[in-house]
């Protein structure tokens, strides 16, 4: 534990001389960072690192960059979720890489320079972002060659599998992430900061309502800070009968280290490994 809204999670047998077989993830969020290293060769989640209730996000992963001495290895490759308000999903059949600086007018002048787009094929739209300038200069000179993607990304990737009306919610301490499928066609996406339970309740029965939910016929899937009993959950149990936690689990990686922990805590973080 590094401070009371932190927590280090290290394989004892991690060698870092062999960062070149690892892939790192690292999700940023409105209120939140953390990052995970996975050794690709032998498919194990060698660390885990989370970071909650960040006053300024930007200045905690700065200076999480310069000392960590993990965040300064050589890794096979980097992929980083990073949230942002300036993010449009265009329909594939609209969308033509020749006119990509036309969007850049939908972007605030606080933002970096630079258009970012990523494809999600299943869900036949790519989404174009900008970054915060401050986070975007900060990690394009931390971290060589990171691929970046917008918050929604890891999110939407534990949303492919799911068949049926879906409803994902992906929790930090002071936010939330809620993506909404049916049979795999992305219908909303959404990111809230939250106070207290009764503005998640809210926004929740705000969600249920605008989109008109069948709640006995909707599953919903919960990763990330909630726990069973707590004051989100509860909402949660207001209206909704069966609940399910996505488990960080895989058939492909040994994640040992997090058997102490609620399976279901970095769930999204590791799914940013499918992301491509």
């Amino acid at each position: 534990m590094n401070s009371k809204n932190s927590i280090l999670l290290v394989d004892p047998e991690f060698d870092p001389n062999t960062s070149a077989d690892c892939n790192l993830l690292l999700k940023i969020t409105a209120d939140s960072f953390s990052y995970a290293i996975i050794d690709k060769s032998s498919n194990q989640l060698k660390a885990v690192y989370d970071q909650q209730e960040c006053q300024n996000v930007s200045k905690d992963l700065s200076e999480k960059l310069r000392t960590d001495s993990y965040l300064g290895l050589p890794f096979k490759e980097i992929k980083a979720s990073v949230h942002t308000e300036n993010s449009i999903a265009i329909p594939n059949d609209l969308f033509n890489e020749q006119n990509l600086n036309d969007y850049a007018k939908f972007f605030t002048d606080e933002q970096s320079n630079n258009l970012y787009t990523q494809p999600f094929a299943s869900f036949g739209f790519t989404s174009i972002f900008t970054l915060n300038k401050f986070i975007d200069d900060t990690l394009n000179v931390s971290l060589s060659n990171c691929r970046l993607f917008d918050h929604a990304a890891p999110v939407l990737a534990l949303s492919n599998d799911k068949e049926k009306f879906s409803l994902i919610l992906d929790f930090t301490v002071g936010s939330f992430n809620v993506i909404y499928t049916d049979g795999g066609k992305l219908i909303f996406q959404n990111y809230f900061q939250i106070e207290n339970a009764e503005e998640f309740n809210y926004y929740l029965l705000f969600i249920i309502n605008q989109l008109n939910i069948d709640i006995l016929h909707t599953d919903i899937h919960l990763s990330g800070i909630i726990n069973e009993g707590d004051s989100q959950y509860k909402c949660v149990e207001k209206y909704f009968k069966t609940i399910n936690f996505i488990p960080a689990a895989s058939n492909e990686v040994d994640n040992k280290i997090l058997d102490d922990m609620p399976a279901h805590y970095y769930s999204s973080l590791l799914a940013l490994d499918k992301c491509g």
